[in-house]
This record gives C-alpha cells, structure tokens and sequence, in this order.
C-alpha cells in the first residue's frame, strides 16, 4: 500500500527532528532576570531608605536652612540668600578654623602616619610578646573620645597635672607648662592626645596590609642580596600602597570633621586657638542659636570633604578600585 503525500504531510515531523523554539523558552531567561532585578531591588531598598532619610534628607534641609536667619524654633522664614556665606568668609574665627584642619592634616599626614607605619613594620617581625604591644597600642583607640579627653584633661592640668609633676621631678619643670591653656601650646598638646588616640587604628590597618605581602617576594630579594631598605623600598612599600593610600583618605577626612576630642579637652578655646569647623558650627547652632549660620558653616564641611573625596578616589584611589572591579568580574 502506498502512501500518498498528503498522509506523510500529516504524519507530523519526522524522529530526530528538532523542534522550533518555543515562546515559553524565550519567556523564561527573561523571567529569571525580572527575579533578579526584583531580588537585588529588593535588598537595596532598605539602605536607600536610610540613606535619604539620614544622610541627602538632613544636607538638603541644611542647604535650604542656611539660606535664612533662623534661630532654631518655628519654620525658617527670614530669607538673606548667601549671607551666611559671605558672612563666613569674612569671620576671623571660621578662617581661623580652615587654618588650624590644614595644619591637623599636614601634621597628621606627615607625623602620625609615618610613626603608625614604623610601629607595623616593628610588629609584624617575630617580637617576643608582639600579641601584647598590638594590644597596648590599639587599646587607645578603642576608648571613647570623652573618656580620653577627661584623661589627658587631668594629665595636663597645669601645675597639678601628671605631666608637670614627673617633669619636675625629673628636673624639667620649666619645660611644662600651661599646656592646653596656653594659645601657643594647645594645639601641639592637641594633637599629641590625637596621636595617642588614633595611630593604634592606622597601625593596625597598616599591620593588616603588611601581612597580605607574600613572604616569598620579601624572601627572594634577600637571596638576591638586597638589604632591608632596598626591600621596604621596592617591594613592601609599593605593595603596601593600596592600605596606605586609604589610611590617609581616613586621616584628612577624620581631620576636617573633628569635633568630639576638642570639645570636651578645650572647647575651642584659649580664645579660639584650638576650634576647628566642627566646634564652630556646635558654638552657633547649640550655644548660640544661629542655626542658619551654623547650617553655612555644615553645608562649607560637607564640600570640602566632599570635593575632597571625590577628587581622591578620581585620581589616587582609581587603580585600586579599577583593580578590584577587574578580579569582581573575573570571578564571575
């Protein structure tokens, strides 16, 4: 019996034929990526929201409050444009408060980093007891600002203080002195609280960064004959960048916005000698009642930290973020 072309037609597709792709194929790569767009929407909502609520929300109602007069209580409503600003520029004391974090940066930039960077490479050797002086120089760190500031407070208190007893009893009376009291002092004295407050942190960022060099690079160039300098200088260093690069990003921004230590060690004073930014924008907005002046002196702060980071990571920390995007995707 024969079979006509029409029944062959209607046997439907022959075995082994492939059949044409579907809609409900084409649907479902489609369909797994609505998921996870949905899934990563879905975990970036609660940190957007805290973001606006606790971060753009305050600096944009900051930015609208410094363009009145307004004491703290009602709804601003005495609008003066950019007095406030203008008005910043031409105060002494504010000009002053830009002078005094420039010298905190350079002093911390060129004094504490280093003495930071000397302490990690001493403790990432094999010390006898290293685990304990980690301990001893973090420890600082780990306490409040308050309770370091009431500490060196009764340190240096003129005449009665810690300080001026054992240098007397060692016979260097005349060298202490009025210490955060003096106009010509406090700052030194200041900055040398700072220093004992926060070199632990960069030591122990800098130690972590030590002990991610490999052992063998270090260990090659000293079988090829290169001394202890010659391997800090081209091996340790070089490869330590990354962490120091990102220590001193820390330390300028931590430096502009210090307010805490200050305050409770001087409050500003002798006579403005030791106020920074911060404490300046407190005095007006929380002594003063100035809130729009002192909403001026917040929204100057957020720029310069701002244009600050910005510039930083544009032209410092670009290849260590262009280097970590790479092994992200790498890994993918």
């Amino acid at each position: 019996m024969t079979t006509t072309s029409t029944q062959i037609k209607d046997s439907g597709p022959a075995l082994g034929a492939v059949p044409p792709v579907g809609r409900g194929r084409n649907r479902r790569p489609l369909a797994r990526r609505a998921r996870a767009w949905l899934t990563a929407f879905l975990f970036t909502v609660p940190g957007l929201a805290l973001f606006l609520v606790f971060v753009a929300v305050p600096i944009l109602y900051a930015a609208y409050v410094s363009l009145f007069t307004w004491g703290g209580f009602g709804s601003p409503s005495d609008f003066v444009g950019v007095d406030n600003f203008t008005r910043l520029f031409e105060d002494p004391v504010f000009l002053g408060d830009l002078w005094r974090g420039l010298l905190l940066v350079v002093l911390s930039l060129g004094l504490q980093l280093p003495f930071a960077l000397a302490m990690a490479v001493l403790l990432n050797q094999k010390l006898r007891g290293r685990a304990v002086y980690r301990m001893l120089f973090f420890a600082p760190y780990v306490l409040s600002e308050v309770i370091t500031g009431v500490l060196f407070s009764m340190i240096f208190a003129p005449d009665s203080g810690l300080a001026d007893k054992v240098l007397g009893a060692v016979g260097l009376g005349g060298v202490g002195g009025l210490w955060f009291a003096g106009q010509s002092t406090v700052m030194a004295t200041l900055f040398l609280v700072m220093t004992w407050k926060y070199f632990g942190f960069h030591m122990m960022l800098l130690l972590a960064g030590l002990q991610g060099i490999p052992a063998e690079l270090t260990e090659a160039a000293r079988i090829d004959g290169a001394g202890a300098w010659q391997r800090f200088r081209h091996i340790t260093l070089p490869l330590l960048g990354p962490t120091i690069r990102m220590s001193i990003f820390l330390s300028v921004i931590g430096a502009i916005q210090l307010f805490d230590l200050v305050w409770v060690v001087t409050q500003g004073g002798p006579d403005h000698h030791s106020e920074t930014m911060a404490v300046t924008m407190f005095q007006f907005g929380f002594k003063r009642y100035q809130m729009g002046y002192a909403s001026a002196i917040s929204i100057v702060m957020f720029l310069i930290s701002l244009v600050f980071a910005l510039f930083y990571q544009r032209y410092v920390l670009r290849r260590d973020t262009e280097g970590a995007l790479t092994n992200m995707r790498g890994s993918r």
